[in-house]
């Protein structure tokens, strides 16, 4: 069975990663940092990218990714491309033999297919579904 990689955009290391690296950008591009060689403020400006880029390449680390806030989540099972989901649109959430089926308020469905996923994270993925979808219709 395979697993799943669920993150909560509240990890601490990750924001002062992203904050470190809108730190080096700014300071190589606007030269904030007075060095000897000019070549360093470009190459900490290609640092602070390379942050960014380590950042926003997490998602294609695993092949199972969750990624969720208290407003939606990203999900991205068995396929390279993901479902972005905003918690206040989601109407209904089932779980149906190893199926997710997700209804919108507009009447769309969106089903992920958990054949090949371990039961506790199916379970986790709903619940994170459902206690979001609940505390942005209250």
């Amino acid at each position: 069975m395979k697993n799943i990689h669920f993150d909560n955009m509240r990890n601490w290391i990750w924001i002062a990663i992203l904050i470190l690296s809108l730190i080096f950008i700014l300071g190589g591009a606007f030269e904030l940092f007075e060095l000897e060689n000019p070549k360093l403020n470009k190459g900490m400006s290609a640092i602070g990218f390379f942050l960014q880029v380590i950042y926003f390449s997490k998602m294609f680390w695993y092949k199972n990714y969750v990624q969720w806030n208290k407003k939606g989540a990203v999900i991205r099972i068995n396929s390279f491309s993901a479902k972005s989901l905003s918690f206040d649109q989601i109407k209904k959430t089932e779980l149906i033999e190893k199926k997710l089926i997700i209804t919108k308020d507009s009447g769309k469905t969106i089903t992920f297919d958990l054949n090949e996923i371990a039961e506790p994270d199916t379970q986790k993925l709903n619940e994170i579904i459902i206690k979001n979808t609940i505390a942005n219709t209250v």
